[in-house]
């Protein structure tokens, strides 16, 4: 049994993986890539692709590392073969990517044999994750006064500075980022970003934005982070 697994280029000094070993190597991984994948799905949206590669991530990245077993010339070509890796969807957000090298952090102690601090490492980290989740950390507040507002207005209307006055009195800040026309011409549609003084005067702000533009479409939606996420 033991000859089946033995590699073709394996010399009388090299370190031979037992049966036993390899089996509980990986079956410590997929535990671990389980509890990070629970962790994972807490309170997040996800796909079931990404979920199955988190879950199996841990497994691959420890048989990876005993295949290479001290061999420096094998461990260059893994690590070349790694860099041309690369998922070819939308790019993760800050949480995936973390759970990503979370989860082949894992491994690679898994791989080097030390079970228990691969457990260990994986029960602290997924436990700092879930306690950071659920104090909402690094959450923003204020979030609620940051808007984004659509106005459809005729033609005839001038935009420039039409509601510069409504805006004055229910906004800190405003900026006009998009003038569309629509309906052959005969209306503009205004969209704007604006921070509120105030999140309670936004249905005041919206009366007073009706009054200007003949009771036309308004739409008023939560004003989305332009910032790349990583």
């Amino acid at each position: 049994m033991v000859n089946i697994f033995k590699g073709l280029f394996d010399t009388e000094t090299t370190n031979i993986i037992s049966i036993g070993d390899f089996l509980l190597c990986v079956g410590v991984s997929l535990v671990i890539g389980l509890i990070v994948t629970l962790t994972y799905m807490y309170r997040t949206r996800c796909t079931k692709s990404f979920v199955m590669t988190l879950a199996m991530l841990p497994a691959i990245v420890c048989i990876v590392i005993m295949m290479v077993n001290g061999n420096i010339g094998t461990g260059v070509a893994v690590a070349g073969a790694f860099s041309l890796v690369r998922f070819r969807s939308a790019q993760g957000t800050a949480r995936e990517i973390g759970m990503l090298f979370l989860a082949m952090g894992a491994g690679l102690i898994s791989g080097m044999g030390y079970l228990a601090y691969a457990v260990l490492f994986t029960v602290i980290m997924c436990g700092v994750c879930l306690i950071y989740s659920k104090l909402n950390f690094g959450e923003t507040r204020n979030n609620l006064i940051y808007k984004t507002v659509r106005i459809t207005i005729p033609e005839d209307l001038d935009y420039t500075e039409v509601f510069s006055e409504i805006f004055d009195e229910y906004a800190k800040e405003v900026e006009l980022i998009n003038v569309t026309t629509t309906n052959l011409g005969s209306l503009f549609r205004l969209t704007y970003n604006i921070t509120l003084k105030d999140a309670g005067v936004e249905k005041l702000m919206i009366d007073k934005l009706r009054c200007r533009n003949g009771n036309l479409e308004i739409t008023i939606s939560r004003q989305e982070n332009e910032l790349i996420e990583l």
